[in-house]
C-alpha cells in the first residue's frame, strides 16, 4: 500500500482525455443524428417513419445505458463485427445521444407557436426556408439549457464505458487504486475531476435557463 506517485496521477489524468473525447463524439455525431430525428419527428408527412423513430427513441430512453453498452460491444461481435472497445463505445454513445438530443430538439421545435408556421406557409415560404429562418433559430435558443444538461449527464455516463474495458477516467482510477490499494484517495480524486468537468456546465445551463425565463417574462 502506498500513496499514488506522480506518474500514477498522470496516468489517472490521462483518462480524462478519453472521457472528453467520448463525450464530444457522442454530442457531435449524436447531434447530427438527433437533428435528423427532430426534423423527422416534427414533419407532417411520413407517419410510418415517425412511428419507427418513436420506437427507436423509446428503446434508448427506456433501457439502461449499461445494458446498451453490453449489447453494442458483445452483440456486434456476435454479428461478426469485431470492433475495438473504443469503436463500440463510440457507436453506443452516438446512438444514445441521438435519441435524447432528438427528443429535446423535437420538443423545442414543437414549443414554437403554430401561428408562426401557419403565417409562413400562408406567405408561400418553403419548408426549408421556414425552418432555417423562422423555427430553428428560436428552437435552438429554447433547447440550449436542456442540451447543456444532457451533456453533463453524458459526461458522467462515460464512466460506464469501463465495464467493457474502455480505459477512460473511471477505469484509469480503478487501475491506479488496484496498484496502490488506496481506493478512497484515488476515487476521491476521480470524483473531483468529474466535478470540475460537470459543475461549470451545470452553472452555465442554469444561467441559460434563467436568462431564457427572464426574456420570456419581458416579452409578455
Amino acid at each position: 500500500m502506498h500513496n499514488p506517485t506522480f506518474p500514477e496521477w498522470m496516468f489517472l489524468l490521462g483518462g480524462v482525455r478519453w472521457t472528453i473525447a467520448l463525450s464530444v463524439i457522442g454530442v457531435f455525431l449524436g447531434g447530427v443524428m438527433g437533428f435528423v430525428i427532430a426534423l423527422a419527428r416534427t414533419s407532417e408527412r411520413f407517419a410510418p417513419l415517425r412511428a419507427v423513430i418513436a420506437t427507436y427513441i423509446g428503446i434508448f430512453q427506456g433501457t439502461p445505458l449499461l445494458l446498451q453498452l453490453f449489447v453494442t460491444y458483445y452483440g456486434l461481435a456476435l454479428l461478426g463485427l469485431n470492433l475495438s472497445a473504443w469503436m463500440s463505445v463510440a457507436i453506443c454513445f452516438t446512438l444514445y445521444a441521438s435519441a435524447f438530443l432528438g427528443e429535446i430538439w423535437r420538443g423545442s421545435i414543437d414549443a414554437i407557436p403554430k401561428g408562426q408556421t401557419e403565417a409562413a406557409t400562408a406567405l408561400g415560404v418553403s419548408y426549408w426556408v421556414r425552418m432555417r429562418k423562422v423555427i430553428l433559430p428560436q428552437a435552438i435558443r429554447i433547447s440550449l439549457p436542456a442540451t447543456v444538461g444532457f451533456l453533463v449527464q453524458l459526461i458522467k455516463g462515460t464512466s460506464l464505458a469501463a465495464i467493457v474495458g474502455f480505459t477512460e477516467l473511471t477505469r484509469s482510477g480503478t487501475i491506479v487504486a488496484n496498484q496502490t490499494f488506496t481506493p478512497l484517495l484515488v476515487y476521491g480524486g476521480v470524483g473531483v475531476v468529474y466535478f470540475c468537468l460537470c459543475w461549470p456546465l451545470s452553472i452555465y445551463g442554469s444561467r441559460l435557463e434563467a436568462r431564457l425565463a427572464a426574456s420570456d417574462v419581458s416579452t409578455r
